[in-house]
């Protein structure tokens, strides 16, 4: 499965100097670990859960599963019989065994520039422990669930970090859901409490979160679930607080104002505070609650299997899907991929730009960093906001070393040019990541060569919500790098390629991307519906958990995604994928940015509708169409010359930068009833597809 040697030919490497301190410095020693994790699973789990701590060790295997629906219910343990707490061990156990009370665990930086906040890990011990009595008081125990439905602040932290303190599972709603996905999430996963806040700006949006989240609660009494306990921290105020610890002066609204803690460079930017609804009978103030809390409280022990977290994820039908992560496994898991993937050193500053709303915030902002006592980033805004150049002038301003985006993001600084990167320094970086879905090879050599001044390796982690963490991905020092590759398995991940019929395909291949055993990570079920769980992932082929992702591994075992097997695109009795058309476009110099969906074709079964976005100051006419057409013909085959191609100044995504796929194909097939799009940043682009859109093909 991993080839003898790594490829010396078209690939890039990790510098010298990074091999000397790396974890794992040569492919030749990844290869002697990954042999270990995967032919002796206990043994290797078993010697990194030695760095955690256990209140009681474990009386079982350290690993056991059933991965085969016909031979029984399926199932994933870890570390069984064994009691800890993941608070603990990423906060308690870093501050009084490893020293790290004084070291900075979050640099926060709000939407506007000099609006800041510098939090150690003993003062976020403080807040959480705080908070988790807050919890406590309002009568929240062990095993009950709580939404959470925040922005990017580090009260969301501690308000996760507080219910896993108790025992408590957070089901986070990413903040920029709609009312309609937050009440079905809440009923779904039956929460006692409901945290939120008044409201956060997203570069110029006001977004106010706290009608929202009154009109999910409305939805949910509507339905037979009321709800009747909402904390509600005030965000948007904080230039009006007073002095820590004072009572505030009157206030025209009912919660109470608590100052901001010391923060540094402070000049925020006036702006309207929304108007926030407050039902006394339901509503709480965070800092009121928080005033009244005692700053000591002791962790609840768990049990390893015990549930940590909720996390919702779209289902391709029916309503989305709950999947939970318990708690020893996901605490191994994310630690160590962390540590690894992102060559995690004791003074490293780290910066992941995802939402906690979505998988890779929870597992690469809080968990996984957490965990290895890392010092992190925490970003509320945008990264064209107030300019192009943010990202960069926030690397240089705290010397982020390891930089973790989504290709959406690469390939839309992409369309700026190089100027707004290059006037910055970024000599601080040492490792590039990206994640979220395949990066076009054309962008991979952009982020490389422009962000990173060729010097930096490329982490192109391929995971999903339900992995709990990376699963196929480079390290940094020791993996050959391909552009658009996520090159090699993790240690205990063992994938394999199907075809149809659930064969193996071995050598270069192309088909369905499976995996034969699990990682301490991986999702135990969903939530409440353990037979959906088992449907979905292990009973198209028993024996295998199915990704849903189609992946082809090439002549010297790279894997290379493909992108969601219903991204597959049938036409005329060949396979192609939608990823591969879409890196054909982008290679042209005009194109930024492409989607390509399926429509139906009376002949060929399918055909071929793409989207363009071109870059600044590019015209779109016939010429550059048929070069486009010319471009994708020659790069994969005359079968998969686009039928249409649209222009497309903006494509529809939601705010973590997610194209949406299914509103495309709506537009294409010109089907104007397009179901929710509430959580689409930007709406108006819908309506000027819709007028732009092809009405002739090939």
């Amino acid at each position: 499965m991993i080839p003898d040697k790594a490829p010396k030919e078209d690939v890039f490497h990790g510098s010298e100097d990074m091999k000397k301190s790396a974890h794992v410095p040569s492919f030749e020693k990844y290869k002697e670990l990954y042999l270990k994790s995967i032919e002796n699973p206990g043994e290797f789990w078993g010697d990194i859960a030695k760095d955690f701590f256990w209140k009681t060790k474990h009386t079982g295997r350290v690993f056991d599963y059933n991965f085969d629906v016909t031979k029984g219910e399926i199932f994933i343990k870890c570390m069984e019989g064994a009691s800890t707490n993941i608070c603990y061990n990423l906060l308690d156990y870093n501050i009084h065994e490893r020293n790290l009370g004084d070291k900075v665990a979050f640099y926060w930086e709000g939407n506007e520039p000099g609006d800041e906040l510098t939090v150690t890990y003993r003062e976020l011990l403080r807040r959480v422990c705080q908070f988790a009595n807050v919890l406590k008081s309002q009568g929240v125990k062990k095993g009950d669930r709580v939404s959470i439905y925040m922005p990017m602040v580090i009260e969301l932290v501690v308000a996760m970090l507080g219910c896993a303190r108790i025992g408590a599972v957070h089901s986070i709603v990413f903040a920029g859901f709609s009312a309609e996905s937050l009440c079905e999430r809440i009923m779904d996963s039956q929460c006692s409490l409901l945290i939120t806040a008044d409201g956060f700006y997203r570069g110029d949006k006001l977004i106010n979160l706290k009608l929202l989240a009154d009109e999910a609660l409305r939805k949910c009494r509507d339905k037979g679930f009321p709800l009747e306990k909402c904390i509600m921290l005030k965000h948007l105020s904080k230039e009006e607080e007073t002095s820590v610890g004072s009572q505030s002066p009157p206030a025209k609204r009912p919660c109470p104002d608590l100052q901001q803690e010391k923060q540094t460079g402070r000049v925020k930017k006036r702006r309207p505070v929304p108007q926030v609804p407050w039902n006394p009978e339901v509503d709480l103030c965070w800092h009121s609650l928080l005033r009244e809390a005692s700053d000591e409280c002791e962790p609840e022990w768990c049990e390893s299997e015990d549930p940590l977290f909720i996390l919702y994820t779209s289902g391709s039908t029916g309503k989305p899907k709950g999947v939970l992560h318990t708690i020893s496994g996901y605490m191994l898991y994310t630690a160590t991929t962390f540590k690894m993937v992102f060559d995690h050193q004791p003074d490293d500053i780290y910066w992941c730009t995802a939402d906690i709303g979505w998988i890779t915030g929870h597992s690469y902002i809080t968990y996984g960093p957490l965990a290895s006592g890392a010092t992190s980033v925490l970003f509320e805004g945008l990264p064209t906001y107030p300019d192009v150049g943010r990202m960069w002038e926030i690397v240089d301003k705290y010397r982020v070393t390891k930089f973790y985006t989504a290709p959406t993001a690469i390939r839309l600084l992409t369309k700026y040019g190089n100027e707004p990167v290059q006037k910055y320094k970024r000599e601080s970086l040492k490792v590039l990541g990206t994640v979220g879905e395949p990066i076009n090879p054309e962008a991979w050599q952009w982020y490389y060569s422009v962000v990173g001044d060729s010097r930096c390796p490329i982490v192109d982690t391929y995971w999903q919500t339900e992995t709990g963490g990376h699963v196929l991905t480079p390290l940094p020092a020791a993996t050959p790098l391909k552009p658009g590759s996520s090159t090699f398995p993790f240690f205990g991940v063992v994938p394999a390629i199907l075809n149809e019929s659930g064969e193996e395909l071995e050598g270069p291949s192309e088909g369905y991307l499976v995996f034969k055993q699990p990682w301490p990570g991986l999702m135990r079920t969903v939530y409440g519906n353990h037979q959906r769980f088992e449907t979905t992932y292990f009973k198209k082929f028993p024996g295998y958990y199915i990704t849903g992702d189609g992946c082809r591994r090439d002549k010297d075992g790279y894997y290379w995604i493909t992108g969601r097997i219903d991204d597959m695109l049938n036409v005329s009795g060949h396979l192609l994928s939608t990823a591969e058309v879409e890196s054909a476009l982008v290679e042209h110099e005009s194109v930024a940015e492409a989607a390509v969906v399926g429509r139906p074709h009376p002949i060929k079964g399918e055909s071929l509708y793409c989207f363009v976005t071109l870059n600044e100051g590019v015209t779109y006419n016939h010429t550059l169409e048929a070069e486009l057409k010319k471009q994708v013909r020659e790069k994969i085959g005359a079968i998969a010359t686009p039928d249409y191609i649209q222009n497309a100044p903006g494509l529809p995504k939601t705010r973590s930068g997610k194209i949406m796929r299914r509103v495309l194909r709506k537009i294409a097939c010109d089907e104007q009833e397009l179901g929710d799009i509430s959580t689409l940043a930007d709406s108006s682009v819908v309506e000027q597809l819709f007028q732009n859109r092809c009405c002739t093909g090939v």
